[in-house]
């Protein structure tokens, strides 16, 4: 194995390292339905802020996830720029369209 082929694997294996957590790779997977921010995943997660922050901190530091901001709110989003394998682990997650389609009923009921 050449120092390219060690690279890859030692970077496979702290990816795998970081999705091994049940939180972030729940909000890998709802960030693959659409961007949300902190507040939304929050009450997704039925987790406390500053929790959910560390765990985006974290995907953020891996290249995992952007921010970008909307006024006063920061929304997180996938990182399409990401190593190929991601993108295969992404299409394996389970589909959490109805639980984000929920949450955002929730935040703008019908009139």
């Amino acid at each position: 194995m050449g120092p390219t082929e060690l690279m890859e694997m030692m970077y496979l294996a702290d990816i795998f390292k970081l999705l091994g957590d049940k939180t972030r790779l729940t909000i890998m997977a709802l960030l693959h339905v659409q961007s949300l921010c902190v507040r939304d995943l929050v009450e997704i997660l039925q987790a406390s802020q500053p929790s959910v922050s560390q765990h985006l901190a974290k995907l953020k530091m891996h290249g995992l996830v952007k921010e970008h901001r909307k006024g006063a709110w920061v929304f997180y989003s996938i990182n399409g720029d990401n190593n190929p394998m991601m993108n295969v682990i992404l299409r394996e997650l389970p589909d959490m369209r109805p639980i984000v389609e929920k949450q955002q009923q929730r935040l703008s009921p019908a009139l």
